[in-house]
C-alpha cells in the first residue's frame, strides 16, 4: 500500500508541474476547440500556443503549462458580445461599465472561468493568463506575460506597428515585448477613437498596465 501511495503522490506532484498528463489534456482539449472554434480563430489558437511553449523555453518555465494557457486563451472567442454578457451574467462573473459597453472584452473573463470549470484546469496562474491575454494588468507573472505578448505575435497575426522590433524583442526582454504591446495597442485604440472609426473603449487594466511597463522602461532607459 505504501508504494501505490508514494507512486500516486508522485503522479499529483509531477502533474502539477505539468511533467504528465497535462499533454494527455493538451489533445483532448485541443479537439474540443477545433470543432468549436472557426477555422480562422483555431488557426490563430495554435498560433498562440507554439509561441508560448517556444517563449517558455526561452525564458526557462514548464512548456506544457505554456502551451496549454495558449491553447485554452481564446476558448470564449466563438461567442458574441451578447451571449459573452449572459454567460457572464448567469456565471457570476463581475462586469464592468466598459465590459458591458464592449462585451468582447469579456470573452477573457468568460475564458478563465470555462477553463477551470469546463476544461478542468486546476492551475490558477494558467487561467490567470487566459484572463488577463487582451488587456494585460500591472506586474504579470511570467506566463501571464508570455500569453499576453504571444496572443500579439503568433505567426499568422498581420504585421503592425513594430512588428519586427517587438517579436525579436519577446526573446530579448519580455517587460520591453509587454511595453510596446501596450503602447501600440493604445495609440491604435486612441487613433481610431479620434477618427471615430471605433467604438471602443480603453480597458482600465490596459491602462494602468502601460503605466506599469512604460516606468520600468523609462527606468532602463534613463528616464
Amino acid at each position: 500500500m505504501a508504494l501505490i501511495y508514494r507512486s500516486k503522490r508522485n503522479k499529483d506532484e509531477r502533474l502539477k508541474d505539468g511533467c504528465i498528463g497535462m499533454k494527455d489534456e493538451y489533445v483532448k482539449i485541443q479537439e474540443k476547440l477545433k470543432k468549436r472554434l472557426s477555422e480562422k480563430r483555431y488557426a490563430h489558437t495554435i498560433g498562440v500556443s507554439y509561441t508560448a511553449a517556444a517563449m517558455a523555453m526561452r525564458y526557462g518555465l514548464n512548456v506544457d503549462r505554456a502551451a496549454m494557457a495558449g491553447l485554452l486563451h481564446d476558448c470564449a472567442k466563438y461567442m458574441t458580445d451578447d451571449e459573452l454578457i449572459e454567460k457572464c451574467t448567469k456565471y457570476g462573473i463581475e462586469c464592468s461599465e466598459t465590459e458591458l459597453r464592449n462585451g468582447y472584452l469579456l470573452h477573457a473573463k468568460l475564458g478563465a472561468y470555462l477553463s477551470k470549470e469546463k476544461y478542468g484546469i486546476e492551475d490558477e496562474e494558467i487561467c490567470s493568463a487566459v484572463r488577463y491575454h487582451t488587456t494585460g494588468k500591472p506586474a504579470m507573472s511570467v506566463l501571464e506575460a508570455i500569453v499576453f505578448t504571444a496572443d500579439y505575435i503568433e505567426p499568422g497575426r498581420k504585421v503592425l506597428s513594430n512588428f519586427k522590433l517587438i517579436r525579436s524583442m519577446a526573446f530579448v526582454d519580455l517587460d520591453e515585448a509587454v511595453y510596446l504591446i501596450l503602447k501600440n495597442t493604445l495609440s491604435y485604440l486612441n487613433d481610431e477613437k479620434e477618427s471615430e472609426q471605433s467604438q471602443k473603449e480603453i480597458d482600465k487594466h490596459s491602462v494602468e498596465a502601460y503605466k506599469y511597463y512604460k516606468k520600468i522602461h523609462d527606468e532602463k532607459v534613463g528616464h
